[in-house]
Parts: structure tokens; sequence; C-alpha cells
């Protein structure tokens, strides 16, 4: 076979396999999905937790984190299409510690919040690789807020009650020690591609 002929047949089927990914405007579309699922998930959560706050109490709202928050998410999940879910390095929930991806995405972020971005508009994404094929990854801030830190607040200030009810109910706690404005952690969102 001549080197013309090899050229012009296995050229086309290397560049093939080459492709880096997602069109820009694909990638887009994506980063658009992902802000509006992790809007959805942050503005449902909230919405819950104020309403158990309000109606039963500090105390009382720990279950909406614990209980509601994994369904929220999973229904987020399936609107979207995504697998989404909050992680942090300083985890409450055993589930909720990050993979290598979600612990530097959230570095960067922190990065990026102490050189003066707004806590609220801070995200990041990028198409990664994995032995299962390449994957779009997203990663949103989750800032604190003053309503926050009556449960992830410095541990001399959270209230015995919530103390006592987190000790229960999340023996591994790390959620703690938070003022705010700093990053707690991210909503994360993952999809195969």
């Amino acid at each position: 076979m001549k080197v013309s002929a090899w050229i012009t047949l296995a050229f086309p089927a290397l560049l093939a396999g080459c492709a880096i990914g997602p069109s820009a405007e694909q990638q887009a579309a994506l980063v658009a999905d992902a802000r509006k699922a992790s809007a959805t998930l942050i503005q449902t959560l909230g919405g819950e937790l104020k309403t158990a706050l309000a109606e039963k109490g500090p105390e009382g709202a720990i279950s909406v984190c614990k209980e509601r928050a994994p369904q929220i998410a999973a229904d987020v999940s399936k609107q979207f299409n995504f697998g989404t879910k909050r992680v942090s390095p300083k985890n409450r929930n055993p589930a909720g510690v990050p993979d290598a991806w979600e612990a530097e995405a959230q570095a960067g972020l922190e990065k990026r919040l102490a050189a003066g971005e707004k806590p609220e508009t801070l995200d990041t994404w990028q198409i990664v690789g994995t032995p299962g094929g390449k994957q779009f990854r997203y990663a949103k801030a989750l800032p604190v807020q003053p309503l926050c830190l009556t449960c992830h607040g410095d541990s001399a200030t959270i209230p015995d009650g919530v103390k006592a009810r987190l000790a229960t109910e999340y023996p591994l706690d790390k959620a703690v020690g938070y003022r705010p404005g700093m990053v707690r952690g991210i909503v994360s969102i993952k999809r195969t591609l």
C-alpha cells in the first residue's frame, strides 16, 4: 500500500480518535443546563430549609439536610439528566466526600473567592477523560450564608440542642467552623458523554 493511500484511508480514523469532545456550542449548552440544575437544587433545598427552620427550629431543620437534600438532588438528577450531589472536604454526610476532581474544583473556586470574585458567581466546568469515556464535570460553589452558621458556624456558638442533634445524626461531622461568605462545599454535576 502506498503511503498516500494509507494516509487517505487512515487519517480520518485517526482524527476521529483524537476528537476532543463536544463542540463549543454543545459545551455551552451543557454548562447552561448544569447552571439551571444547580440553581434548582439550591433554590429547592433553600426553600425547604427556610420553611423547616420557621416551623421546627434549627434542631428540626437538620432533617431537611439529612433526608430531603439527597432526595432533591436525585430529583434534579432525573429532571436534568445529570448526576447531581453536594460535596465538601469538610463533609457532614459521609456520602458527601469529594472525589479528586471535585476537591480540585472547590480549591480553585476558593482561590477565585480569595482573589475577589463574588461567591454567588463561582462555578467551573471541564470535559474530563475517564476509563469509561469522556465526562462533563461542573461545580457550583455553595457560599456560607448567615443562616448557615446556626449549624455550620464556630462550634462554640452553635446552640447546645443543635450540637446534640448533629452528634446523633452525624457522628463524624466535619462541617463546622465556617464564616459568612466562605465556600462550604460545591454542587457537583456530571454526565457521561
